[in-house]
């Protein structure tokens, strides 16, 4: 149980998260977008089964890897939430989540149970930067 001086979760919690740790975050992300996005454009088209739904979803999920990228390194560089324990873990896991469950559903169709995951990357994600406001 809490009390006053004991809450629930600590704020040393996820000593993980540090402004170093989310500009990592967001260079990779960012990094990983750009080089996803120039495979999509370039390798994805010319393999059998890729449909332009195909390849406009994988542009979708290297644009969100590169925004939510942009937003870790804008996220590490504020005094107030390079720290904040929540939003930057939720930010990347979630936009990993939901990028990586997109590219793997269209290169390897037999992911099928990845389908419903996609959202929950999604929510988690929206939840992180909705995090920042509180």
């Amino acid at each position: 149980m809490s009390s006053a001086s004991s809450p629930l979760l600590p704020h040393d919690a996820t000593p993980f998260v540090t402004s170093s740790f989310l500009w990592s975050s967001g260079a990779t992300l960012v990094a990983a977008g750009m080089t996803l996005g120039a495979f999509g454009a370039h390798a994805l088209k010319g393999r059998p089964g890729i449909t332009a739904d195909n390849v406009h979803a994988w542009d979708t999920a290297t644009n969100y890897l590169i925004v939510n990228g942009l937003g870790l390194l804008l996220v590490s560089q504020h005094p107030r939430f390079s720290s904040h324990h929540f939003a930057g873990c939720a930010i990347l896991c979630g936009g990993a989540v939901f990028s990586g469950s997109i590219m793997s559903l269209i290169l390897c169709k037999k992911l099928r149970f990845l389908g419903p995951i996609t959202p929950l990357g999604g929510i988690i994600m929206i939840s992180g930067y909705i995090s920042l406001v509180f």
